[in-house]
């Protein structure tokens, strides 16, 4: 069996309510809910709460909230692994053979269900752990700068102030939307970051972290440009 555990707990600070907080026309973690199930991919679409607002949004949009998530797996301080692996005991615990599983974020609007499918292709060809959504960065993170504590500018590496741009190895990170796993992996609480892991490239312009308000607002008008796009 395969299926896709959203982690969503209460609690926000910065964006309070942000995982059902309404974006475009659904709460937030609908249009990860409806990804998932719109992908074909799993035979459970789960959401890990420790909040009841949340889980009944999570139901009214398709999801199974068939546990509330334990108060010391939902403070600040807590992983993303150890909640998939919490998950993933307590199918086991109630009979469920659980082969893979797909981390999918609450807060990921801009993921699409070809997006699942393809990480889960991938993660069927057998060599590796986990396989994860990436992008590339905008700009070579080997001429990064750094604001001292005096407001003045240095660089990170100084070596590469004289480097072409073309000469730089290109550099990628996480786009922070969905990571398929074996289930073994995540029991284990396996490095995502690893060997083990395989990229799944997205286009950097349906790639935005939603941590604070200026985020939120970001990927709004990103996420009208795209619909506008296709009208």
């Amino acid at each position: 069996m395969s299926v896709a555990i959203i982690p969503a707990r209460g609690g926000s600070k910065r964006i309070p309510g942000k995982n059902i907080k309404p974006f475009q026309g659904r709460p937030m973690i609908a249009w990860s809910i409806r990804a998932a199930l719109e992908s074909g991919c799993f035979q459970r679409v789960i959401v890990s709460t420790d909040d009841e607002g949340i889980a009944k949004v999570a139901r009214e949009w398709g999801a199974e909230t068939p546990f509330m998530r334990p108060p010391e797996l939902a403070d600040d301080h807590t992983g993303t692994l150890p909640v998939i692996a919490h998950a993933l005991e307590w199918l086991t615990d109630h009979g469920e053979t659980v082969e893979t599983a797909c981390c999918l974020y609450a807060t990921a609007p801009f993921v699409r269900p070809e997006d699942l499918r393809a990480g889960r292709d991938r993660l069927d060809r057998g060599d590796v752990d986990y396989a994860f959504s990436v992008t590339r960065y905008a700009f070579p993170i080997q001429r990064a700068l750094r604001v001292t504590p005096q407001g003045r500018i240095g660089m990170f590496q100084p070596e590469h102030f004289s480097t072409r741009s073309q000469d730089l190895e290109e550099a990628w990170h996480d786009a922070g939307q969905f990571y398929w796993g074996r289930a073994l992996a995540w029991r284990e609480q396996r490095p995502l970051f690893s060997e083990a892991a395989a990229p799944i490239e997205l286009p950097r312009y349906r790639v935005q972290d939603i941590d604070t308000p200026e985020d939120w607002e970001r990927a709004e008008w990103l996420f009208k440009a795209m619909r506008a796009g296709h009208s």
